[in-house]
């Protein structure tokens, strides 16, 4: 297993858990951080014994979002150069949304800006009640660029732009309400909710998981007749499956 310096990874009862790891930084999100990131998802692809794929903020925090500081640093930079550097975080993005494993965002305390673009391009984001989310950015002249793909696949377009040209911070309750949350824990239960729902969510037959992901992100862009296709074709990929002949058998027997 790798040796990394801005994250912490472990693998437990099906369960990889990616933390971010600089809780004195309210775990932003340097270079180096991102890397490992990338690196921690792309080694959990090929180990079948993963079944679902946590990313997790060590300390109070979630993640307050980019490391001003090495912004800074970057500006006099040349724009391919600056660019390069926020490919580096799109590319996190991406592999997260095709990873063929549910990504699931347990999040306390605040996930600000990057660090809530990071958990708004989980699959699945658990909060618990006094989490905090939002775009500030723009309260130092900044945007939101590349996280704005992710949040307008996740609530309406309206609040989307609210969230990104106000600034606003929001409750978790209300970010559940607006679609960029599942579930919301009370404080003193989260951490057996969260594990309790992780637990149930690595019980589900693997390749009916990663189906239904592949599928779900791929209708982006598609006609109505491209995607009742798609849908077709993957039903057809589904029933061929092992797991779905014993769950059809099992459940006949029971019935």
């Amino acid at each position: 297993m790798a040796q990394y310096q801005k994250i912490l990874f472990s693998i437990e009862r099906g369960i990889a858990r990616i933390t971010m790891n600089r809780p004195e930084k309210r775990n932003a999100l340097d270079a180096e951080m991102v890397s490992e990131m990338k690196l921690a998802l792309a080694s959990t692809i090929p180990l079948k014994e993963v079944r679902v794929v946590t990313i997790t903020g060590a300390g109070a925090d979630f993640c307050s979002g980019a490391d001003l500081a090495g912004i800074l640093k970057s500006r006099d930079s040349g724009v391919l150069e600056i660019m390069d550097d926020a490919r580096a975080m799109g590319e996190l993005f991406i592999q997260m949304r095709h990873h063929p494993r549910p990504l699931v965002a347990v999040v306390r305390g605040r996930a600000l800006a990057g660090g809530c673009g990071v958990a708004t391009a989980a699959d699945l984001v658990l909060a618990s009640e006094s989490a905090q989310f939002g775009y500030p950015e723009v309260k130092i002249g900044f945007i939101p660029a590349m996280v704005m793909a992710i949040l307008r696949r996740s609530v309406p377009e309206k609040r989307a732009f609210e969230l990104i040209a106000g600034g606003e911070v929001i409750s978790s309750s209300t970010a559940r309400d607006i679609g960029m949350v599942n579930r919301v824990y009370p404080d003193a239960e989260f951490d057996v909710s969260a594990e309790a729902y992780l637990t149930q969510l690595a019980s589900r037959p693997a390749s009916a998981v990663r189906l239904s992901k592949n599928l779900l992100y791929h209708l982006d862009g598609m006609t109505f007749d491209q995607a009742i296709e798609a849908g077709a074709q993957a039903n057809a990929i589904a029933r061929m499956t092992d797991e779905v002949k014993q769950g059809i058998e099992k459940f006949l027997h029971k019935s």
